[in-house]
């Protein structure tokens, strides 16, 4: 079949007048050049029904921008001045064969230059010069990291936006990005922090809870892995004067992840905060929680009653959401209808129905809690008990028939009981409708593999409060070493302690009577309840944590 002209092809699709034809065949008469271009040039047809038809003419693929891979392949015989002054870029080598993305793959002096310095077998391929261009830019950069800081001047708002969007889309930042989040997975952390300081962005993650620093990144970087972030979290990179709150999901080493990320404006720039939610990694079976058997055999007691309040209290970061997904994972949600309402749902559940709240629609807790009751929940969890209104509507409900389980900010059990009260839930409606409160925080466990055996006498149990607990004149306890399986910290995971209290007639006569949260308490010791600090002595001595560990946990145990 014999090939047609790159016009004829145009004006036969009718994206070129014969006119326009005539009048780029004078044009590229007097100047020289490839007619393709010399149309693009004049304006009369868009490059990419150019590409297409001489892809068509010659029998030469066109490579997407997508197909384009992020990391490009480095030739070391190939001069980066070479491939910008002919527009080529190296896409891959596969043995042999070398495919290039090239403006102009008709051009035989290139592709012939190309296949002598390399020594392969040149496929060339049609690419847009947009495309061409950027890679070229990111080639230079993995060669060059100080072009990142050449930024042109820039004066105009979305001039300043685009240049952020191309910063953040560069190869060395996108590796960077990727290399911060996959350190995710082998630290096991629960939070990424990115903080900026006046010399560079510092980098900090929180693994059992405690903070430790990474290497931090050079200050020219911060606008370009700042602004990736909020890309990747589809939040608006234009606006940096105000809070934004965005969620990543991306798939690190083998394991999906969930990123919450919030972003805050400081003097320095912003401030990023990734909250990470491992699907892989949580495992909702109360009896992995670390709950003690007696508490545990409580607290389904708890579960298993048809209606009621169920607390879980304790500070940000001490698993009370995890807890109460644990709780739901019990229940039959094949004969039970569960409903929840989350601010955000973390992790979805099978079987049960899971309601975001979303208040710039006005779809807040107490939005949603009235919906909900006209859809015959038997059993409603509550994200967490934010302000009266909530915790009206959770007291109604557990009143009229339904099981409520919900999370309360305070130090305490006994503590969530005046909160209530504060938030203007009346006594009698708090002993009608809550069943128990659980207090929860979460200690590092000791690493198994370095653990170092300590044997406590008769006056250092009394001490440490142990000798309740030991039931001999000794006892061994163990204490924290490090090495490299723990990444020196002498801690590997986390487990949680409990304080269970349970409302009973002696428990609902002191709520009548007005017994504030330290009567409350010590009533509830005298019936037998096992404090947070109790418990996780109960650990120590079982070997699962440290004696400083429990100490540094629970050093709060009395509500401001």
């Amino acid at each position: 079949m014999t090939r047609s002209l790159l016009g004829e092809i145009l004006v036969s699709d009718g994206l070129l007048s014969a006119k326009d034809l005539e009048r780029a065949l004078s044009a590229q008469a007097e100047l020289g050049g490839f007619l393709g271009r010399v149309l693009v040039s004049l304006g009369v047809v868009s490059e990419i029904d150019v590409v297409r038809a001489l892809s068509r003419q010659l029998d030469i693929p066109v490579l997407g921008a997508e197909e384009f891979p992020v990391d490009l392949p480095q030739l070391s015989n190939l001069s980066l001045e070479f491939l910008q002054s002919n527009s080529v870029v190296p896409i891959r080598v596969d043995g042999e064969r070398l495919l290039v993305a090239m403006l102009m793959p008709q051009d035989l002096y290139v592709t012939k230059a190309l296949r002598l310095a390399t020594g392969l077998d040149v496929v060339p391929t049609f690419a847009l010069e947009a495309d061409i261009g950027a890679s070229l830019k990111r080639l230079q950069i993995d060669a060059d990291p100080s072009a990142l800081d050449e930024a042109p001047e820039i004066n105009e708002a979305g001039d300043f936006v685009e240049h952020l969007r191309d910063l953040a889309s560069e190869a060395p930042v996108i590796r960077l990005v990727n290399s911060l989040i996959g350190k995710v997975t082998d630290m096991r952390a629960s939070d990424i922090h990115l903080e900026p300081f006046e010399d560079s962005l510092h980098v900090r993650y929180r693994v059992d809870g405690v903070i430790q620093a990474a290497d931090p990144i050079p200050g020219r970087l911060s606008a370009a892995v700042t602004s990736r972030l909020k890309l990747l979290a589809h939040l608006n990179i234009a606006e940096r004067r105000l809070p934004q709150d965005g969620r990543i999901k991306m798939r690190v080493k083998g394991r999906e992840l969930d990123l919450r990320v919030s972003s805050v404006p400081t003097v320095h720039g912003e401030s990023v905060v990734m909250r990470v939610l491992d699907r892989s990694s949580v495992r909702f079976g109360l009896d992995e929680m670390g709950f003690s058997p007696d508490t545990l055999i409580k607290f389904n007691d708890l579960l298993a009653r048809p209606h009621g309040i169920l607390l879980v209290t304790g500070p940000t970061g001490s698993g009370k959401t995890t807890t109460l997904y644990a709780a739901l994972s019990t229940l039959d949600s094949d004969a039970l209808k569960i409903l929840t309402v989350e601010d955000p749902v973390e992790y979805q559940l099978e079987g049960i129905n899971q309601i975001q709240v979303l208040p710039q629609i006005g779809l807040t807790f107490g939005h949603a809690l009235r919906s909900i009751l006209r859809q015959d929940p038997d059993i409603i969890m509550i994200g967490e008990m934010r302000d009266g209104e909530t915790a009206q509507i959770a007291v109604q409900s557990a009143l009229t028939g339904h099981l409520v389980l919900s999370t309360l900010h305070t130090n305490t059990a006994a503590g969530a009981i005046v909160r209530l009260q504060d938030m203007g839930v009346e006594r009698y409606l708090i002993t009608s409708s809550v069943n128990g409160v659980l207090a929860q925080r979460l200690v590092r466990r000791l690493c198994d593999e370095c653990k170092a055996p300590k044997e406590l006498g008769v006056e250092e149990l009394r001490r440490a409060g142990l000798s309740r607990f030991s039931g001999s004149s000794s006892a061994i306890i163990y204490e924290a070493r490090g090495c490299p399986a723990c990444r020196e910290s002498g801690y590997r995971g986390r487990t949680g302690i409990h304080e269970l209290y349970v409302l009973d007639e002696k428990m609902h006569r002191a709520i009548i009577e007005g017994a504030d949260a330290t009567d409350l308490h010590e009533i509830a010791r005298q019936s037998g309840m096992v404090t947070l600090h109790e418990d996780g002595l109960r650990k120590v001595l079982a070997g699962v944590t440290s004696l400083d560990e429990v100490l540094r946990v629970t050093q709060d145990q009395q509500d401001a």
